[in-house]
C-alpha cells in the first residue's frame, strides 16, 4: 500500500497534450483519468458504461442532441451508458474521468483522436 496523497496539480503539469487521458489510480476496475481538453471533440458514445466528467479547472460544454450541459470547476456529471455526446471547451479545461478500465476515449467513433489506453502519469 502506497502512503502518499495523489497531487492533481503536479500530475497535471507533466503533460501537455490534449485530449489525451492520463491515469492516475484505479479502484476495482475503475480509473480516475486527468485530461486537458480545449477545442471540439467528437460525437460519440459509450455503450456499455456510463462516463463521470469533473471539472477542476476551466469551464466544459457537453452537448447533447437535444440540449447541453455547462460545468465549471467543481462541478460534475455523468454521461448515462448509450448517450451520444460532444464534449467542448473553448479555452483549456482541465478535467478529470471516471471510467471502468479499457473505455475508448473516442467510444463508438474512432478517429485521430483516439488515445492510447492505460497511460499513467
Amino acid at each position: 500500500m502506497d502512503l502518499k496523497s495523489i497531487n492533481l496539480a503536479d500530475k497535471f503539469s507533466r503533460f501537455n497534450e490534449h485530449w489525451s487521458p492520463r491515469v492516475i489510480a484505479e479502484m476495482n476496475d475503475y480509473q480516475f483519468k486527468l485530461v486537458k481538453v480545449q477545442g471540439e471533440f467528437v460525437w460519440h458514445r459509450h455503450d456499455d458504461t456510463d462516463e463521470v466528467f469533473i471539472v477542476i479547472d476551466g469551464e466544459l460544454t457537453l452537448r447533447f442532441r437535444d440540449g447541453e450541459v455547462l460545468l465549471r470547476p467543481g462541478e460534475m456529471y455523468v454521461v448515462p451508458k448509450g448517450v451520444e455526446h460532444q464534449p467542448v471547451a473553448e479555452r483549456e479545461c482541465r478535467m478529470m474521468l471516471v471510467e471502468p478500465r479499457g473505455v475508448v476515449n473516442t467510444g463508438d467513433a474512432g478517429g485521430g483522436l483516439t488515445a492510447k489506453n492505460d497511460v499513467w502519469v
